[in-house]
């Protein structure tokens, strides 16, 4: 089995709760959305047997916090990405799972594999690509067993009744969660200043920790 992979690299994870921490990111080719405010477009890849990729991973050295597979979307290639994480864990990898929350039934096949889950939470007023609530709930059932977080890119179009749509869902399947607002990047982030700290006011008042962290590494200029 081969996987799509667009690059390999190390650097600092700039977003989320754990912003700052040193990982090594695969890439994976492919998403299944396209929202508009995406900022990694990917149109080239190399592909790597599973064992191959681990070997790679394996030749950088120093001290790493995990891997992140990120991409695109790592779930489209489930099969070989389930190969590639029990590899890793199998070497004492931590595994970092980076994903748009939409595909519950692969997140399944995958989960006993995985150590940390960075789930987007897309809004339909902030992505213009549809409605995710229902699969967003399946996926955080299943993402509720390991270390999970969510993130929402929040833009101008963010509209204030969405937001309170998954807030419902996060209070129904795990209220104690930690949820990441992350300003668009392609947006002046003074415009969204006063959105931000409304919906942040939202959240606390529904009990939802909450916090603001826009995308780091762009801000300190690594990749």
């Amino acid at each position: 089995m081969k996987g799509k992979i667009s690059e390999i690299f190390e650097s600092i994870q700039g977003e989320g709760i754990y912003a700052g921490q040193r990982q090594i990111f695969v890439r994976f080719f492919g998403c299944n959305l396209s929202c508009k405010f995406c900022d990694t477009p990917l149109k080239n890849f190399s592909e790597y047997e599973s064992q191959e990729l681990l070997n790679e991973l394996k030749s950088y050295l120093g001290n790493y916090h995990s891997i992140s597979f990120t991409g695109g979307e790592p779930l489209l290639q489930k099969d070989f990405l389930k190969e590639v994480l029990i590899l890793a864990k199998q070497e004492g990898f931590r595994n970092y799972l980076e994903t748009n929350g939409t595909l519950p039934e692969a997140l399944k096949e995958v989960i006993d594999y995985v150590d940390i889950i960075a789930m987007d939470f897309k809004l339909s007023s902030s992505t213009n690509s549809g409605d995710f609530l229902v699969s967003h709930r399946e996926f955080l059932k299943i993402a509720s067993a390991k270390d999970v977080f969510l993130k929402a890119v929040i833009c101008n179009s963010t509209g204030e009744d969405d937001f309170k749509k998954s807030l419902e869902v996060i209070k129904e399947i795990k209220p104690d969660i930690r949820l990441v607002l992350q300003p668009n990047c392609f947006e002046d982030s003074g415009s969204l200043d006063e959105k931000i700290d409304d919906l942040k006011t939202i959240c606390l008042r529904q009990g939802i920790g909450v916090c603001l962290i826009p995308q780091m590494h762009k801000i300190i200029g690594v990749k």
